[in-house]
């Protein structure tokens, strides 16, 4: 397989993985509401009242979400040799950014909301800057996904929830980069590789 097609394959493995463990923690931990509920309150919920730790919640998004960074960051690494520089080091620091959400729950403060914020920024930031290197329309789908994850971002950090809940907003930053994941994964894959013409003596 060449690099691209490994890269392909590892961020489709990563994203999918990914949201189908998030819905299985999802429906393990009692009472958890979308809408209301962060994300990672799945590894570990905190508020003014103290933390509390659902299990296996826990541990399956705390692995899942490290599973997903780990693939973000290997794929980035394969994907080097396309040039695109500025493109492996976002999609790079988001991978950082997903394996410290999974290793740094929420109780640890400011350091979960220092990585949760590298994985949105940059997860957004690497969606824009995809769009370089394919050539179909999926460079538009790209822009578009990345624009609405960091416009999303911005309204959240802002307090603008848009009626969906603090949840429900979180979501609207995370999924767009997770649908484009998978849309580029699969446009990695289905690459054809150029052949190089023999020369003839």
């Amino acid at each position: 397989m060449s690099n691209r097609t490994i890269a392909g394959t590892l961020l489709l493995f990563g994203a999918t993985q990914f949201l189908i463990f998030l819905n299985i923690a999802q429906e393990l931990y009692p009472g958890y509401s979308v809408s209301i509920n962060a994300i990672s309150d799945l590894g570990a919920t905190c508020n003014s009242s103290g933390c509390v730790i659902v299990q296996p919640s826990s541990t399956i998004f705390n692995s899942s979400i490290f599973v997903l960074g780990l693939t973000i960051l290997v794929a980035a690494y394969f994907l080097r040799a396309s040039g695109k520089r500025l493109f492996c080091i976002f999609l790079g620091l988001a991978g950082i950014g997903a394996m410290g959400v999974g290793l740094f729950t929420e109780t640890t403060g400011n350091l979960h909301v220092v990585v949760s914020f590298i994985t949105f920024v940059f997860g957004g930031l690497a969606a824009i800057t995809s769009f370089q290197l394919v050539k179909s329309s999926l460079r538009y789908f790209a822009i578009i996904m990345g624009v609405i994850t960091l416009a999303a971002l911005a309204l959240f950090a802002s307090g603008v929830y848009l009626g969906l809940g603090f949840g429900g907003m979180e979501r609207m930053i995370a999924f767009p980069a997770l649908f484009w994941g998978l849309a580029f994964a699969g446009s990695l894959i289905s690459e054809k590789e150029e052949k190089v013409p023999k020369l003839s003596i």
